[in-house]
């Protein structure tokens, strides 16, 4: 391929402090010179906001076992770790038509609107309750004061999870988090595997108890999802349950910490937020666009893919890089990268993906966004940031291991 008209190829590098700090920059250079990008590591990018979402929606695959042979393969068998993918390859996620379909269905049954908007008054409970020990201490870490356990624990209560080891469960789904970044590391790949086949093991056995002790929650509701006699194996029941707890908690972290940093850095739009509540809802959707919880996505081509005049090969792994075309210039308009709550297409970003796999947990981080952040900006009309902001080392779920504020 060709590479833009200049001393040095730009190529996607996000091994460099400057990029955990900020890799907007980079992303924008990615757009500008190589929006369609053959790595030398072995896979493709995409960064304009029009390519990602035709990928998203495009039905290309999501399952690992399609990738051809090469470093992401090669690094696998080098590390001495099973090729069976996270979850035994049976969350919605990892999973093509129509095994998803099947499985989207079923999980649907339980996992419904009406279920959902129910958790609301109990969210502003837990906000309420984070909120009046934020008060009192003055100074906290915004991440593990509430970022952290208001999703954790909201999942964990919806669900209706028995008694269980939860700083373990905390744990054991941050680590499998690591297996959606693009990484050949032999250690993190080890860790990975091991934290897969314990909180396996660790859900299911929350499953078994829950058979055998029914009640009113999403759990009970997952085991009873019925379609014409169609029914949840164990394991399948399982893995859905672990990818609630990993999928939807993960990011939602990253939602509240990242939008109430961008507020923080952008003081007229917090002044905006606070002179006029009713916003909050759009403001949502603008900072999910501003800085996405989730910064790629992968796809895997099943037969050749043509984007912009380039033939990407069957067998090919794609990072769709969603931040990145969450502020593309060419779509947003000139004011891509400021944020600006007042947006009136805010709602079409694309942080939550796209296609068959658009997020099962949106509508419920939404509501976890609107509240935990509108009721942060009412309380404390002097929150402010009380340090430098730490950022976890992840690539694509990049966002804040500790958010330092004075309220």
């Amino acid at each position: 391929m060709s590479t833009p008209p200049q001393s040095e190829p730009v190529i996607f590098n996000p091994f460099t402090p400057e990029f955990m700090e900020d890799p907007y920059p980079h992303y924008a250079e990615l757009r500008r010179h190589v929006p369609v990008h053959e790595h030398p590591g072995g896979f493709w990018m995409l960064s304009r906001y029009e390519d990602v979402d035709a990928l998203m929606r495009s039905g290309l695959s999501v399952e690992q076992r399609h990738v051809a042979p090469g470093p992401f393969r090669d690094a696998y068998t080098n590390a001495g770790v099973t090729d069976e993918p996270r979850l035994k390859g049976l969350a919605l996620l990892d999973r093509d038509p129509s095994d998803h379909t099947r499985l989207r269905k079923l999980v649907s049954k339980a996992f419904t609107p009406r279920a959902i908007n129910a958790m609301e008054p109990r969210i502003r409970s837990l906000v309420d309750d984070a909120l009046d020990a934020i008060a009192e201490a003055g100074t906290v870490d915004l991440v593990e004061a509430l970022a952290f356990p208001l999703p954790f624990t909201v999942i964990s209560q919806m669900l209706g999870m028995p008694p269980t080891d939860n700083d373990r469960l905390r744990l054991l789904s941050h680590t499998l988090m690591r297996s959606v970044e693009p990484t050949t590391d032999i250690e993190v790949m080890r860790a990975v595997e091991a934290a897969d086949a314990e909180l396996f093991a660790l859900v299911g056995e929350a499953v078994s108890w829950k058979r055998d002790h029914p009640a009113d929650d999403l759990l009970t509701a997952l085991i009873a999802a019925e379609d014409n006699g169609d029914a949840l194996t164990h394991d399948e029941l399982v893995a859905q349950v672990a990818m609630l707890y990993v999928a939807g908690h993960e990011t939602t972290v990253n939602l509240l910490s990242g939008g109430t940093l961008a507020l923080l850095r952008n003081p007229d739009q917090l002044k905006l937020l606070r002179d006029t509540p009713d916003l909050i809802e759009n403001a949502v959707e603008e900072l999910l666009r501003y800085d996405a919880p989730v910064h790629n996505s992968r796809r895997v081509t099943l037969e050749t893919y043509h984007v912009d005049g380039f033939e990407i090969p069957p067998g090919s792994f794609i990072l769709a890089n969603l931040a990145g075309a969450n502020r593309d210039e060419t779509f947003w308009g000139p004011d891509a990268e400021e944020l600006r709550l007042e947006r009136e297409n805010a709602r079409r970003h694309l942080a939550f993906g796209g296609g068959i796999h658009h997020c099962l947990g949106a509508a419920l981080a939404r509501i976890e966004g609107r509240v935990a952040i509108g009721e942060l900006v009412r309380r404390f009309p002097a929150l402010s940031l009380d340090g430098d902001v730490e950022w976890n080392g992840l690539l694509s779920l990049r966002g804040a291991a500790r958010l330092p504020v004075r309220v």
